[in-house]
């Protein structure tokens, strides 16, 4: 029970991080303290990005989503102090999902989906016979391949949609309703991108992962009963 507590606090830790905090601190600097538009935009950007800077340190690699995320929530806040624009500051929020979608959708075409890296743990389980099942479908099942690709693909839609969203939403809408309404769009999207891509990409491959390790488990000797 304790574990699997430890590891809901520690799948909702980024989330509250990156949602909340930045909501909570928004409202508290610009209505509780006074503090501009701007300043309270920045400051709440701050947070995240420190997070993701902190993971890079603590796990001792450079990991390069990661990486790209903090360089891109940085590049944004600089550029909106230098622009002054408030507007731009919440439309380089989508900046993030707008790289990534692409670079996502790029190593499909390339061959190399990168979600599989992040979906594969998931599936295997630690389990050997689930790693060699694994090898054996991803370079004789085309079916697999293809599973492979759909779930990245779905990925890299539901992120590029984001980031129009959340564009058109900055330059439309009231700052103020922008500030929680990224985060709704946001949580959205992610939790379309979860279902859909397990619909049609991971759900598959589970299936199929499990009928190849059955299939190829080695047959128990019989035992022979005493009569």
């Amino acid at each position: 029970m304790t574990t699997k507590t430890n590891s809901k606090r520690a799948n909702l830790a980024p989330l509250i991080v990156d949602v909340a905090v930045p909501i909570g601190a928004y409202y508290l600097l610009k209505d509780g303290l006074g503090t501009s538009t701007l300043t309270a935009l920045g400051l709440s950007s701050v947070v995240p990005a420190v997070r993701t800077g902190w993971s890079v340190v603590k796990e001792r690699t450079v990991n390069g989503l990661a990486a790209l995320i903090l360089l891109v929530n940085i590049a944004g806040v600089l550029l909106s102090f230098v622009a002054g624009d408030p507007r731009l500051m919440l439309a380089k929020d989508s900046g993030v999902s707008s790289v990534v979608g692409i670079g996502i959708l790029v190593s499909v075409a390339l061959g190399k989906p990168m979600m599989t890296a992040g979906m594969k743990p998931w599936l295997v389980k630690g389990l050997s016979e689930r790693e060699e099942a694994w090898t054996r479908l991803q370079g004789g099942s085309a079916d697999f391949r293809r599973a492979e690709r759909r779930f990245s693909v779905v990925w890299g839609v539901v992120l590029l949609t984001e980031c129009v969203l959340r564009v058109v939403g900055a330059y439309t809408l009231p700052v103020d309703t922008m500030v929680w309404l990224g985060s709704v769009v946001m949580v959205v999207s992610m939790a379309v991108a979860f279902l859909v891509s397990g619909a049609v990409g991971a759900g598959p491959m589970a299936r199929m992962l499990i009928a190849e390790t059955r299939t190829c488990a080695p047959a128990r000797p019989e035992v022979a009963l005493a009569r």
